[in-house]
C-alpha cells in the first residue's frame, strides 16, 4: 500500500519535498491542502508542479476515508460512519451548539475495555487509528456540516473531544500527535480539546508530563470499587484510589482542572447512596462532573433513568460543593453513541 500523506506534519511534508528534489514551500502548500482545503487526491493540489504531483501519485496518497452512511437528528447532530483506507470502520459525530461546532474522534477501531453498557466494546476490537485516521474524522465532520448557516466560523470544527471509539491513552503516541496536528495544523485551539481515559492510570500520568492546556475526562461511572470493576471490566487492574491520586498528581503539574464523566444507569449507579460516595470520592479535587443519562441501544439491558432520579444524583454533588454539568442529550433517533452505528452495519 502507498505511503499516507494524512497525518504528517508541515515540518514532515517540507523534507519530504526536499527529499523529491523540490522547494521545500511545497510541504507546505502540501499541508494547507490537506488541512484547510481537505483533498482527496494529489491531483487536487493544483498549484504544485505536474512533476511533483507525479512523484508524489507514485508512492503517496493522501488518505482520506469514505463514507459509507450519515445519520441526522432534528437537533442538527449527525454521526458518520468511516471506511478507513483498509477497510475498518470508525465512527464520528459532529455536535452542533450556538457558540460552538464539535466534533468526537475516535482513536481506535473498536475499543478492548468491553464497558457493558458501551456498543463499542460489544463490536468487538479490531486495532489502533493513526494519526492521520483521527485527523481525517475532523475533516470529514467539518465537510458534512450543514450548509445554511447554522455552524460557527463557517462551518469550521471548533472543539474536539477525543471521547469517541476506543481507549485514547491506549493509543498514546497516535493520540498526542493527533492533539498536535490539530492544533498547529487546524488552528484549533489547546483548551477546546479534550481528552478522554476510562481511567488509564500510566496514561494519565504520561499525558501530565506533557503540560498541555487540553482538558482531561476521565469515565469514573461509579464511586464503588466492586460496581465500577462491574461496570468497567477492562480496566480492573487500577483501583479507583489509584486514578484519583493519578487525576490529583495531574492537576498538580498543569494546574488544570479534570472532569469526571458519569454514565448514569437506572437503579444501577444512580442512587442517592451513590451520588454521596462519589462526592465523598472527590471531595477536595478540582474537578467538575459531567452527568451522562444513559443513551441506550438495540440488545442493551440497561435504561435511561428518570429526570427525578437524575435530579436528585445532581443535587446530592452540587450540596457536596462539586461542580456539575449535566450533559444535553444529542443525537436522538440516529444511533448516537459510540459503536451503535458501526455495530449496526456490521450486523447488516
Amino acid at each position: 500500500m502507498k505511503n499516507i500523506l494524512l497525518g504528517m506534519t508541515t515540518a514532515e511534508l517540507r523534507k519530504l519535498a526536499r527529499d523529491l528534489g523540490e522547494k521545500e514551500f511545497r510541504g507546505k502548500q502540501i499541508a494547507d491542502w490537506i488541512y484547510h482545503h481537505g483533498v482527496k487526491e494529489i491531483a487536487e493540489m493544483v498549484n504544485l508542479p505536474a512533476i511533483l504531483r507525479e512523484k508524489l501519485t507514485e508512492n503517496y496518497m493522501v488518505g482520506r476515508s469514505s463514507v459509507l452512511s450519515m445519520s441526522k437528528s432534528k437537533d442538527h447532530t449527525f454521526k458518520l460512519l468511516l471506511g478507513l483506507v483498509d477497510g475498518e470502520k470508525v465512527e464520528t459525530v459532529g455536535m452542533l451548539y450556538k457558540d460552538r461546532f464539535s466534533c468526537c474522534v475516535s482513536t481506535q477501531a473498536g475499543c478492548p475495555i468491553g464497558c457493558i453498557f458501551c456498543a463499542t466494546g460489544a463490536g468487538g476490537y479490531k486495532r489502533n487509528l493513526t494519526a492521520g485516521e483521527v485527523i481525517d474524522q475532523v475533516l470529514a465532520v467539518q465537510e458534512a456540516a450543514p450548509k445554511d448557516g447554522l455552524t460557527e466560523g463557517n462551518g469550521r470544527v471548533s472543539h474536539v473531544v477525543f471521547m469517541g471509539m476506543g481507549e485514547p491513552l491506549l493509543n498514546y503516541e497516535a493520540t498526542l500527535k493527533a492533539v498536535s496536528l490539530i492544533n498547529s495544523e487546524m488552528g484549533i485551539g489547546m483548551r477546546n480539546i479534550t481528552v478522554s481515559t476510562i481511567g488509564y492510570v500510566p496514561g494519565i500520568y504520561r499525558l501530565a508530563e506533557e503540560h498541555l492546556q487540553l482538558t482531561l475526562a476521565v469515565s469514573l461511572h461509579a464511586g464503588d470499587e466492586m460496581l465500577r470493576k462491574k461496570l468497567v471490566p477492562g480496566m480492573t487492574r487500577y483501583s479507583i484510589r489509584e486514578i484519583i491520586k493519578a487525576c490529583r498528581d495531574y492537576i498538580k503539574a498543569t494546574g488544570r482542572r479534570v472532569t469526571f464523566e458519569y454514565c448514569l444507569l437506572k437503579n444501577l449507579n444512580d442512587g442517592r447512596e451513590d451520588a454521596a460516595g462519589l462526592a465523598a470520592l472527590l471531595r477536595g479535587l478540582n474537578c467538575h462532573v459531567n452527568l451522562i443519562p444513559y443513551n441506550d441501544f438495540p440488545g442493551n439491558i440497561y435504561e435511561r433513568p428518570g429526570k427525578a432520579a437524575v435530579d436528585e444524583f445532581r443535587q446530592v454533588l452540587e450540596e457536596a460543593g462539586i461542580n456539575v454539568t449535566q450533559r444535553a442529550q444529542k443525537g436522538a433517533g440516529i444511533q448516537a453513541a459510540c459503536g451503535q452505528l458501526r455495530r449496526q452495519h456490521n450486523s447488516r
